[in-house]
């Protein structure tokens, strides 16, 4: 655990060359400290949020001419006393700087320390934490949007909603107990059954908004699949607008998966094109066929492409057939449709998408079409969706402890419902870090960046 009368100091930007580095301080000593190597005002005597040109020396040597930006506690990140030294970007000056303050007093931070420090202070609830990781993470507007808004706190003043009425039956049942030998009842048990119908059906949905909580975070895994020659890296290239893919009228070409990121409404979708489906003619072949229908039962999304002149309804069948995986939504592509007639077309499946990926015909429509199939409800941004796979299990765990509670509110006594009633209010505050350990703040915090 971190020593919060220590001051930390670590590098605040990536690292490499570039046009400045951002070095932060934090702790009680942390102006102080850069005090001892500044030449410029004194900045124990200057005011919150100020910025202030100066020089770090080094004895009588001058390391950088930079700018200090003062945060006084509590009104910073971490709620300490902050100071963050913009220099010039050469490592050098920056490794330079950050052993002269750690010779003057400091250490150097840990992995996410500064937000741990944010967190232990009371700046931010340990959900909020968890989104300043994922608003780092994120890459692409909607990831960005469910971070930003977890960071604001939006989730974190549902689940206190909801722990705030748990609570205040928890503290009635548990006044029950001291009166057991009266036998008086101060929890009204209708008014607790309705309560916990309430929150187990807001659970139930934040619950169910993990998958495409899930989805937006880390994007969605789309497989291209279908037999040799369908058009499958020639669709993934017309997807992408660019030349990704080797296209070949050879059977076989692609041999191993390709994979690339395709943004759709601020959505990722990671595209992986796999080797033709049909029986390998050598080695080779057989091990990415293999690795094609392993992509597949790991996918969110399958886009199964077909020669539409080619295929015959028998092969279609059996293909559709072989492919369907439990928690796989399936497009089925026509391709090729330059190449077909009008009757041909009105033979094919009603539910298939028809395309010519060569002649890049209804590939927006098929954009819209693998959207609309991996995110089924509407976006507004201001939905509350899960993301954390720690968060979903703590609230299933606090599903369970309701349900347990719900069943034996008529029949069970007291101090068993008032057991199972703290046990989803211990679950809840996991979530928010109102219920904590320090393996659990470590395994959070050392995922981190050092400098956050």
């Amino acid at each position: 655990m971190t020593n919060e009368t220590e001051t930390i100091v670590a590098l605040a930007t990536p690292n490499g060359i570039g046009a400045i580095g951002v070095i932060r301080l934090s702790g009680p000593d942390a102006i102080i400290i850069a005090q001892k190597v500044w030449k410029g005002k004194d900045l124990r005597k200057q005011a919150s949020h100020t910025l202030h040109f100066g020089r770090i020396m080094d004895g009588d040597m001058v390391l950088d001419e930079v700018v200090a930006s003062l945060f006084v506690a509590p009104r910073s990140y971490t709620r300490e006393n902050v100071v963050e030294i913009s220099c010039h970007g050469s490592n050098y000056i920056i490794e330079s700087i950050i052993k002269l303050f750690i010779k003057n007093g400091a250490r150097s931070a840990k992995a996410g320390e500064f937000t741990l420090r944010a967190f232990l202070n009371g700046q931010l609830d340990l959900s909020q934490a968890e989104a300043v990781a994922d608003l780092i993470a994120s890459n692409s507007k909607a990831s960005q949007q469910i971070a930003l808004q977890q960071l604001r706190g939006g989730f974190s003043s549902q689940l206190q909603s909801l722990r705030d009425q748990l609570v205040t039956f928890a503290s009635l049942i548990e006044l029950e107990l001291d009166f057991a030998e009266e036998d008086v009842e101060f929890a009204n048990r209708d008014q607790l059954k309705k309560l916990i119908h309430e929150i187990t059906k807001v659970i139930g949905s934040l619950i169910q908004s993990f998958e495409l909580g899930n989805a937006i975070k880390n994007g969605v895994n789309t497989v291209i699949a279908g037999r040799p020659n369908a058009g499958k890296s020639t669709l993934l290239n017309a997807l992408l607008n660019e030349e990704r893919a080797i296209v070949s009228h050879i059977p076989g070409t692609t041999r191993d998966t390709i994979e690339e990121v395709l943004n759709i409404k601020g959505i990722n979708f990671r595209l992986i094109d796999t080797a033709g489906i049909r029986e390998a003619t050598d080695a080779i072949e057989q091990i990415g066929v293999q690795r094609t229908m392993e992509k597949i039962s790991q996918s969110a999304l399958l886009l199964y492409v077909f020669d539409a002149e080619q295929i015959t309804a028998e092969e279609l069948n059996s293909d559709l057939e072989s492919l369907q995986k439990p928690g796989v939504a399936m497009l089925i592509v026509a391709n090729k449709a330059d190449l077909l007639t009008g009757a041909q077309i009105a033979n094919l499946p009603k539910d298939a998408i028809v395309i010519s990926a060569k002649e890049k015909q209804h590939i927006e429509e098929l954009k819209q079409k693998i959207y609309g199939a991996a995110i089924k409800e509407q976006l507004t941004g201001h939905e509350t969706l899960v993301t954390n796979i720690r968060h979903l299990e703590a609230l299933q765990k606090t599903e369970e402890a309701l349900i347990r509670v719900l069943s034996g509110v008529d029949s069970v006594t007291s101090d068993f419902l008032s057991m199972d009633i703290k046990q989803a209010l211990h679950y809840l505050g996991e979530i928010t870090g109102a219920v904590t350990t320090d393996d659990l703040l470590e395994n959070i915090f050392s995922k981190f960046c050092i400098g956050k």
